[in-house]
């Protein structure tokens, strides 16, 4: 390797970082941090569901996946411009990112073209484009690379000794597999893990492990804390403690000190005093707005609150595009709401 970065973790080495003093693991991630990012800036990405329910995985932890009752509403694809409208907002809003996820096994064939328009239409907007979309094969993932998709995300979950008490309707290499087929097209990889679904520290470390020991390692790594749904099989496990939740987050760091370690889902539910603890220990990157594809997420005004009292800076990296930019584009695009009979129920596609 070229890149002076470890690939060749063991479950020793990582278990032995978890068990530091609380204090010693988090200095060292922050100095690992250090080496490769500004500490007080942070990446700022906003996520929206495009196809919503009828998922046809059995993900135990996912309010979207049509085995189990959440009372949650299914919604068809949403329209090109409809996205547009909703990146936009993102954009005014100070993310940098937008990330855009269906409920999928893997993308249907027929739905492609309007994932190529949103791709163009999002990337005209100045915006780094992010979708996940379930399991890709070679020439799908070539086909997202081609109309310009910058990051794909595929979390791996859990380890892959756990991963079987989880989900039954793919496997852990299934998901390698599409990670390796993102990385041969050319695209960033956006992949992390849950903390909280029963999983022992050996799980956590590794989970971590698979994606460290990666030839190259992901540009973005979400740590997810479990937001359990009523009507999951996980809607009664243990929460997860937070201070092993950020001992997660600093081994994370200290395995992939150049990636971006993103605090992802489950913030509504920490005090300003845990995120901190989370930034401290290595995590440079959110998700702004009020809503993670389904569940819950701190309001905008509180996320701003936070930085203030922090001192922490979000990006602002994206390219200014003008509303007579933005006007053009959305006339030129060839998927336009009035053409209806070209917007179908994705559902049934499932």
């Amino acid at each position: 390797m070229t890149d002076n970065l470890r690939h060749d973790w063991t479950i020793e080495d990582v278990e032995n970082l978890f068990q530091q003093p609380f204090n010693d693991l988090v200095f060292q991630a922050q100095l690992a941090h250090r080496e490769h990012f500004n500490p007080n800036r942070v990446q700022v990405s906003t996520l929206l569901s495009i196809k919503t329910g009828a998922c046809p995985e059995d993900c135990k932890y996912c309010p979207q996946s049509g085995h189990y009752n959440t009372g949650l509403d299914k919604e068809k694809l949403m329209e090109v411009r409809k996205v547009l409208e909703e990146a936009r907002h993102a954009k005014s809003s100070g993310a940098t990112r937008f990330c855009m996820g269906a409920a999928w096994k893997n993308p249907p064939a027929k739905d492609m073209p309007y994932i190529f328009e949103m791709v163009k239409g999002v990337k005209e907007l100045g915006l780094e484009t992010c979708m996940t979309l379930g399991m890709l094969n070679e020439e799908q993932a070539n086909q997202l690379a081609e109309a310009g998709l910058d990051y794909y995300n595929h979390n791996l979950d859990t380890s892959p000794e756990f991963y079987g008490n989880i989900i039954t309707t793919r496997t852990f290499s299934d998901r390698m597999d599409t990670l390796s087929h993102v990385r041969e097209s050319g695209m960033n990889v956006c992949s992390g893990g849950i903390v909280g679904l029963g999983e022992t520290v050996r799980d956590r470390a590794a989970m971590l492990i698979e994606l460290a020991n990666l030839p190259k390692h992901p540009e973005s790594v979400p740590i997810n804390m479990l937001v359990r749904v009523a009507g999951t099989p996980l809607e009664n496990v243990d929460a997860v403690d937070g201070i092993e939740f950020v001992r997660t987050i600093a081994v994370a760091k200290i395995l992939m000190p150049s990636s971006n370690v993103r605090l992802s889902a489950g913030r509504e539910n920490m005090s300003d005093e845990l995120q901190a603890l989370a930034f401290l220990a290595g995590a440079n990157s959110i998700f702004l707005g009020d809503k993670l594809l389904t569940t819950p997420n701190p309001k905008e005004s509180d996320d701003r609150q936070l930085f203030d009292k922090l001192g922490i800076n979000m990006d602002d990296t994206v390219e200014e595009t003008s509303e007579q930019d933005m006007e053009e584009f959305a006339r030129n695009c060839p998927l336009r709401e009035q053409d209806t009979e070209q917007y179908y129920d994705a559902m049934k596609a499932s």
